[in-house]
């Protein structure tokens, strides 16, 4: 069996995450993430659902999921995947927007996987340079062109009306579990939010945002987890913070949806080894 391999690199003058992951058949469950995923498999294929449509995804396929933008992915074949990311915050993607552009916003790219797409080699490139720790300005040459022809390719990736179409007490939900994700949340309290049933607010919740209240919650959990790993706060104290009921439990779901457990993620932004 090949040898997995899981990296990840930070690079404070991009503001950008890499991702580096080899030889892994790990599924990931419907979740989400808080900033753009922009990524490309090199060898493996995978099955993935995103945006209500169902992908076959092969070597040199670009793939791109937006902020907030429910998506899942699970091995086809006996062939791991080897994949590399990079991860875009909306703060560096509405400045590069602005470089780009001359208006900064948060581009809403419409297709999820690009085929066999010739900005795969951009991705490579862009993550090869931050991996290595790149300090000439050739790095940041690469990553604006990369957004700029991604933008080219998706009619400029302008964003929809503020109106996204949810219902209200579906935002009330959203907005009660982000304020609230660290305490102990029960289906009662969320139903009296949003004035409904609890069966009909699970129906249009899932319906609306293809995710359902409580995978949403531990999604809002794992992204403020981040934040806190990245200033170095200890994982079992993460894992208190952020509601999780025990360090085990924070640390499976954290891997399932990240990919990495919380101290390899920790590691790439304090400088210390993750420990075994």
């Amino acid at each position: 069996m090949e040898k997995e391999e899981r990296r990840i690199y930070y690079d404070p003058e991009l503001g950008v995450e890499a991702y580096y992951f080899k030889g892994v058949v790990q599924k990931f469950p419907t979740h989400f993430h808080e900033h753009y995923v922009i990524g490309v498999i090199e060898s493996g294929q995978r099955f993935a659902i995103c945006g209500g449509q169902q992908y076959l995804i092969q070597p040199g396929d670009l793939v791109i999921f937006n902020p907030r933008q429910p998506h899942a992915c699970e091995q086809v074949g006996a062939y791991p995947l080897d994949w590399r990311c990079v991860n875009v915050t909306e703060p560096v993607m509405e400045r590069v927007t602005e470089n780009i552009t001359g208006r900064a916003y948060l581009p809403v790219f419409s297709k999820c996987v690009f085929y066999r797409s010739e900005l795969a080699g951009l991705v490579r490139e862009v993550y090869e340079m931050v991996a290595g720790e790149e300090r000439e300005f050739c790095k940041e040459e690469r990553f604006l062109l990369l957004v700029e022809q991604l933008l080219e390719e998706n009619g400029g990736g302008f964003p929809p009306e503020p109106d996204t179409g949810d219902r209200p007490e579906v935002r009330a939900v959203c907005a009660y579990l982000e304020e609230h994700y660290g305490e102990t949340i029960s289906l009662d309290a969320l139903a009296r939010v949003a004035g409904l049933s609890k069966c009909y607010l699970l129906r249009s919740f899932t319906r609306q945002k293809g995710i359902s209240p409580y995978r949403y919650l531990e999604t809002v959990r794992v992204d403020r987890a981040k934040g806190l790993l990245e200033q170095g706060v200890r994982p079992v104290d993460v894992a208190l913070r952020t509601g999780f009921s025990d360090q085990s439990h924070f640390t499976n779901f954290f891997k399932n949806l990240i990919g990495l457990t919380p101290r390899q993620y920790q590691s790439c932004f304090t400088g210390c080894p993750p420990r075994a």
